[in-house]
């Protein structure tokens, strides 16, 4: 197993699935069921998924073919491929109710963004069949939510992750590798601790600053006043804010050890800006800032 990031060179192939059961149908798992449909490559899609009304619009975009409201023997009994794309906390219990209804040879993955929880989840819920579970995680997010987010071509040239496990069926994960691939996305392996520190760095605290800065700007009693001539760049530094609140609650729970760290630093990072401040000096805040753009622009 690589403890490192390594592209997948190697093209696996795609195979084509009779039933594939989507829980959780939102722009991840929807854009999936749309480029999966537009290939070929799957029979029939059904959603479970506790909001109707979001059911109601997948079925009117033809993301999915079929819904229910809950688990159980009609839903998932056939199914060949199941993907949980619900919030990271979500999935232990989600876990435990397909036990009794899942197929032998059912595959199953994820599309979190932290995959030690992933991981932990299925061998504790499903430890029976925790070799055909498959860890992934697509960089494909928007802070757009829900099945009329679900969009063609989201993945095309985008990196999924796929963390394995030491009890990984060769199989079940060339079949999830091959289904990535044939949505155009690139592959990369990590290690699930290495993912996790990863995302918590480049993801993660990113929304955290995100909603701390809205927060601290809400929290003042002009607000409304500031927020009247925010322009682009309130706008573009603000944007991840507008992503949905509990979905990130759950990540950064999930994934807090690592946030805990980060934040520490990002606090002297700050403590830093104050001094320059206070101090009036003006080359040291130059310097801060010509460090940051110049890794800025590289990255671009």
């Amino acid at each position: 197993m690589q403890n490192r990031e390594d592209k997948l060179s190697e093209q696996y192939p795609a195979i084509k699935f009779r039933k594939l059961v989507l829980i959780g149908v939102g722009l991840i798992g929807g854009s999936l069921a749309l480029d999966l449909k537009r290939a070929g490559l799957v029979d029939e899609v059904v959603g479970i998924d506790v909001d109707i009304e979001n059911l109601t619009r997948a079925m009117e975009r033809r993301v999915i073919d079929g819904f229910s409201l809950q688990i159980n023997a009609d839903s998932i009994c056939g199914a060949d491929m199941i993907i949980i794309a619900t919030p990271v906390n979500t999935l232990p219990d989600i876990c435990r109710r397909l036990v009794p209804y899942m197929g032998e040879q059912t595959i199953i993955s994820d599309v979190g963004s932290t995959k030690q929880s992933a991981l932990q989840a299925f061998a504790s819920e499903l430890p029976e069949h925790f070799n055909r579970c498959v860890a992934a995680h697509p960089i494909a997010g928007s802070d757009r939510h829900g099945a009329l987010a679900a969009q063609f071509g989201l993945f095309a040239q985008k990196k999924c992750i796929i963390c394995k496990h030491d009890q990984q069926d060769e199989v079940a994960l060339r079949t999830v590798v091959g289904m990535w691939q044939a949505v155009q996305a690139n592959i990369y392996w990590l290690d699930a601790a290495r993912h996790d520190e990863i995302f918590a760095a480049v993801s993660h605290l990113p929304h955290m600053l995100a909603y701390a800065y809205i927060h601290q700007l809400a929290s003042c009693a002009d607000a409304d006043e500031l927020l009247s001539f925010a322009g682009s760049g309130f706008r573009d530094f603000s944007r991840i804010a507008a992503s949905h609140p509990q979905i990130w609650t759950d990540i950064c729970m999930s994934n807090r050890e690592a946030l805990i760290k980060l934040l520490q630093q990002q606090q002297q990072e700050i403590a830093c800006l104050q001094r320059y401040l206070q101090q009036a000096d003006s080359t040291a805040l130059a310097d801060f800032f010509d460090k940051a753009h110049q890794i800025r622009v590289n990255w671009q």
